[in-house]
């Protein structure tokens, strides 16, 4: 059974930085696309970013330049490096990926979140 477990979320003060992680476990034939998605207090699931197994990335425009996303793939993992956080960064932070298990089909799997404060 795949499974996405993600760590680092917290409180932190404006103009700070987090760093996530999420790390793939159980029987996993192949990775593809990862991603970093988010969901603020009444508003609807965003992207965040997304990272390709080649390590082509995509960015919301409001993260461009804030954040970073970046993946190990011998660890089956992914990361996102928020610098310069805003109070409007407060949401719970999805990791998504793509995976194909040793056993079944390929399709998406999600993270619990991590909740992400940023207040002063």
């Amino acid at each position: 059974q795949v499974q996405l477990v993600e760590s680092g979320g917290g409180l932190v003060q404006p103009g700070g930085s987090l760093r996530l992680s999420c790390v793939a476990s159980g029987r996993i034939f192949s990775m593809y696309t990862m991603a970093w998605h988010r969901q603020a207090p009444g508003k609807q699931r965003e992207l965040v970013a997304s990272v390709t197994s080649g390590g082509t990335t995509n960015y919301a425009d409001s993260m461009k330049g804030r954040f970073t996303i970046s993946r190990d793939n011998a660890k089956n993992a992914v990361y996102l490096q928020m610098n310069s956080l805003k109070s409007e960064d407060t949401a719970v932070y999805y990791c998504n990926a793509d995976i194909h298990p040793s056993i079944g089909g390929r399709r998406d799997y999600w993270g619990q979140g991590t909740q992400v404060t940023v207040s002063s």
